[in-house]
């Protein structure tokens, strides 16, 4: 039930790097409405059903649910300004590279070492990311720098499943995300206002597209993730999100007639074989008969 709840939330999450792309607005605005939005949605219903649990939290555990919430916002600050200056399945690809990073914290941090197929899976899943990444990475200043925002969103990401995956081990989803993601909106709309932009002055068609990444990619996607927190380890989480690059992929080529490159499609097609790997059940062995 874990991975169905997985797989359809990392395909809605996929539909956000087209959502950035057709937005005409700053990365940050982009990423401060939808955290607001989507704390928007979800707070009437925590304050109803888990009013006292979310409080609690808040004050037996604040400094993890800021880090959670920084991360995130870094996360968000970084991948969407990425998308200004890389293609989408480059940067898609990218900043789902984390499986390195988390994999790392998990072992170092939660000391949770990782099983000899993940080590494999993963090891064949980022040769298939970096496949498709190389040619931005030659491809001039403009295309590295979107790069390198994009694996500063997936360290940044990883930190956040680290962080989550510590706190989801005794708290409520719902209470977690919405104090999560609050604490995201403030930390972005922190970033708006210190570049010198402006959160107002917003037409019908940006607000649309903002109220859309709220609904879809941060309220049913990334939720998933945080719901998969509980029942998955940090590395094998961060590995199955590699699907949502092909994803990302396949909508820009169809919606903004973004055509994938040989390498994209080669490269897709090993991280799917490093996916295989990884979720591969390990053969048990007979037991003997006294």
């Amino acid at each position: 039930m874990v991975y169905l709840i997985l797989l359809l939330g990392i395909g809605v999450s996929s539909s956000a790097a087209i959502l950035i792309r057709i937005s005409e607005s700053a990365p940050f605005v982009i990423a401060a409405y939808r955290m607001i939005f989507t704390t928007a949605l979800l707070l009437p219903y925590t304050l109803l059903k888990h009013r006292d649990e979310t409080i609690d939290i808040i004050r037996t555990r604040t400094l993890p649910l800021l880090l959670s919430g920084g991360l995130l916002a870094l996360h968000f600050a970084s991948w969407i300004s990425s998308l200004s200056h890389t293609s989408v399945a480059s940067s898609a690809f990218l900043v789902t590279t984390n499986p390195i990073f988390v994999g790392i914290g998990a072992w170092l941090i939660l000391r949770e070492p990782p099983g000899s197929r993940l080590v494999v899976g993963t090891l064949v899943a980022l040769a298939g990311t970096f496949w498709i990444s190389y040619g931005d990475l030659v491809n001039g200043e403009h295309a590295l720098y979107g790069d390198l925002l994009a694996v500063g969103g997936a360290i940044a990401m990883s930190g956040h499943l680290l962080a989550g995956r510590k706190l989801r081990r005794n708290v409520t989803l719902t209470p977690y995300v919405t104090v999560v993601y609050a604490i995201s909106a403030v930390i972005l709309v922190g970033f708006v206002l210190g570049s010198g932009l402006s959160l107002s002055g917003h037409d019908d068609r940006e607000l649309a597209i903002f109220l859309a990444l709220a609904a879809g990619p941060q309220l049913l996607g990334h939720t998933s993730f945080n719901y998969a927190l509980g029942r998955l380890s940090p590395s094998l989480l961060a590995l199955i999100m590699l699907v949502e690059p092909i994803f990302s992929s396949s909508l820009a080529f169809a919606i903004l007639r973004e055509s994938p490159s040989p390498d994209t499609m080669e490269g897709g097609a090993i991280i799917l074989s490093g996916i295989a790997v990884a979720l591969a059940r390990q053969r048990q062995p007979a037991p003997e008969i006294p």
